[in-house]
Order: structure tokens, then sequence, then C-alpha cells
């Protein structure tokens, strides 16, 4: 007994002294650079805040560009299973990146947490026991502006987004709780950075609205086209991801007054959102958005899992098992798992305002949903 007692402190102890590898695949050049910027600051603030350790290992975290490739985002991947032999492979940003980099991931039994992109490919029947996501499926913010625009009184509204499944996804999800006339849908490049062509239609059509999701670059180009068209006074801009903090720093002024959907906003009156959007500020001297946060999040959901298993991940049922139970303090406050890995949460419609320090922010402006779990997870096979 004394014997196997030695050899499982000694096993404890090697365990303790490998450092936990985690690899961050997010999106850190061109345009839309700045929302991988802020999930690699939000998990790096979080491990900092847990004294560079998770779940009482010291931890290692490797960051690499996808570049908004595909083949690129698999190939790093690859590097990161196969050369670094990470435990967790946090990302991506975008859900073609996902869609690219999910199934090496979860073959390789290594787990994969999703700090932004949630598709609904992945939410259903192709759900994984090894995937998790701490952000939403990408339906249901946009579902907030489908419900807000329906209330509101909006018969004829416009429908401009990326092509590519998040955009494909954000039509959906609007169209969900929306009603009414959709006068056009226009589906443009992803990375477009010129809408004159859409402008022109709009104001031609004369909708009610317009919803759009446009991220990182696109968004900043968008709402500033907006704004010079004239149509910022007009028509209500409805949006996702199009005005937030990631994007507000360049749009500025353009963007004040306009409404986005989203599970979490800087004025968020909870004590332990405050407190990370006052050391964000403090760290990276920008106001940190959903990106920073949900990846923060992720940092805390791998911490609680490799504590509950106490530090031990051979066991992969177990480290299922801790992921699962979500058994930390989210930012957002209520926050639990669904039975496909993604959040059940509250969601808000949010407004961009200035700040009395000129700094640019969005704030709450009504709950929309709460504890509001996904469609998809009805479709998730029983045991994942």
């Amino acid at each position: 007994m004394a014997v196997a007692a030695m050899a499982g402190l000694m096993a404890g102890q090697a365990i303790a002294q490998e450092k936990l590898k985690v690899g961050l695949v997010l999106t850190l050049s061109g345009p839309p650079a700045v929302l991988g910027q802020q999930a690699r600051d939000g998990f790096n603030l979080a491990v900092k805040d847990l004294g560079g350790k998770l779940g009482g290992r010291d931890v290692e975290v490797i960051v690499v560009d996808d570049e908004l490739k595909p083949d690129v985002a698999v190939t790093k991947v690859k590097g990161l299973l196969e050369r670094d032999k990470v435990d967790f492979v946090v990302g991506p940003i975008f859900s073609n990146i996902l869609g690219a980099i999910e199934k090496p991931v979860v073959e390789s039994k290594t787990f994969l947490i999703s700090p932004n992109a949630g598709p609904s490919s992945f939410a259903g029947k192709a759900c994984s026991p090894f995937f998790y996501v701490t952000s939403y499926q990408n339906d249901q913010v946009h579902q907030v502006l489908g419900k807000v625009a329906q209330e509101r009184g909006y018969k004829r509204v416009y429908l401009l987004v990326p092509n590519y499944q998040a955009g494909k996804d954000a039509v959906a999800g609007f169209k969900i709780d929306y009603k009414g006339e959709v006068v056009e849908e226009s589906y443009v490049p992803l990375n477009t950075l010129d809408f004159q062509a859409e402008l022109s239609k709009i104001a031609a059509l004369n909708p009610d609205a317009i919803f759009t999701f446009m991220p990182g670059g696109m968004g900043v180009n968008l709402v500033k086209q907006y704004k010079q068209a004239g149509l910022a006074d007009r028509i209500p801009f409805l949006s996702a991801f199009t005005v937030d903090e990631s994007t507000l720093p360049a749009q500025q002024d353009a963007a004040v007054g306009m409404f986005g959907g989203a599970n979490w906003a800087p004025n968020l009156d909870l004590p332990q959102s405050k407190k990370f959007v006052t050391a964000y500020e403090a760290a990276y001297n920008s106001v940190p958005g959903t990106y920073a946060f949900q990846a923060y999040d992720a940092a805390l959901l791998i911490d609680s899992a490799v504590k509950a298993t106490k530090g031990d991940l051979s066991n992969k049922d177990a480290v299922k098992a801790a992921l699962k139970k979500a058994d930390f303090t989210s930012l957002r406050g209520t926050f639990k798992f669904n039975t496909n890995g993604y959040p059940v949460q509250d969601f808000y419609l949010v407004k961009a305002v200035k700040r009395p320090d000129n700094k640019f922010q969005t704030e709450i402006v009504q709950k929309v949903f709460s504890n509001f779990g996904d469609q998809f997870a009805k479709d998730c096979p029983a045991g994942n």
C-alpha cells in the first residue's frame, strides 16, 4: 500500500511539473485581426489572473494565426496536435475555419473549445463530446435582432451578410422570430470592403430597417459608408458583430446609436464582469468585447476541468464530465452547457455609445432572451 501510494504521489508530481499546453488558433492578420487579438488578450488575461496556471498546472499558450484561410488553419492545427502535442485547442474566430479544423482536432481526441465560432453544423447531429463552445450558437445572436424587429413593427427589412456559413446562420437566426417582409437578401464575398452597390439598393428599396452581420474590417467600412450615404438617420441599423468593441475604435461616431445583439456587454452589472473590464482596459488600453470575454471564459472552463481531474488529463471521460459541468463563474453570470456543448445563457439588445472618456462601447438596452438554448441541441445524439 505504501509503495502504491508513493507511486501515485510521484505520478501526480510528474503531472504537476509537466506544463499544460494550449494552442490558440485565431485570425491575427488582415482586416479582421482585431477580433483574434481580443480573444488572445482575453485568454492571456485569464491565465495571468489565475497565476500563470490552469487547474494548478503551469501552462504554455501557443498562438497561431489561421490567416482566415482554411487550408492554412488545418496545417497549423496539425502542427499543434502532432508536434506540440497540445492538451486543448482554443479557437477559432470564424465559422469557416472551424469547419476545417474541427475534424482533425476531435478525431485526435483532443478537446476543442471555441471562444467565438458557433455554427449550426456542429450543434445538432454532428455534435461531439470533444467540442465545447463558450460563445453561442450563431443563430441565437441574430435571433435577438429578428425578435426586436418584429416587436418594433418593422414590416420591411433588408438583409445583408457575407456569403459563408456564419452569414447563412445569421439570416436563418433573424428569420426565426421575424415574420415581416424581407425585401432582399444580399450575400457578399467574405472580406468585402466596398458596399456602394448594396447601399444604392437599400436607398432605392427604402426598408423600415436593415439587418446585417459584418464582422471586423467589413463592419468598419459598412458603418462608415452607411453613415456617409445619409442612411443612418432614416433607416434603423440592426446588426450582430458589426458594431462592437472590436470595430467601434475605427467606426467611432458613425456607429453611435446603432443596435446589436449580444450575450454580454462591458456595462453588465456583475462584480466579476466589472473586474474583468477594468483589468482588460488597464492591460491593453482598449475596451473588451465579446471576443475577449468569451476567450476569458474559455480559460476559466479549462481551469475548472483540469482542477476537477487533479491535473490528470489521461482519462478523457473524466475530462468530458468536468467540461460539461462548467464549474466556474462566467463573466456573463448565468451559464451552463446544453446537451450539445453549446451554452444556455441570456441575450440582450445593446446599443453603441460614446463614454465620457471618449472611448466607445456597447451597453445593454434590454434583455431579450433568458436561459436560452439553441434549437439544434435536440438533434445531438444521446451520450454526447
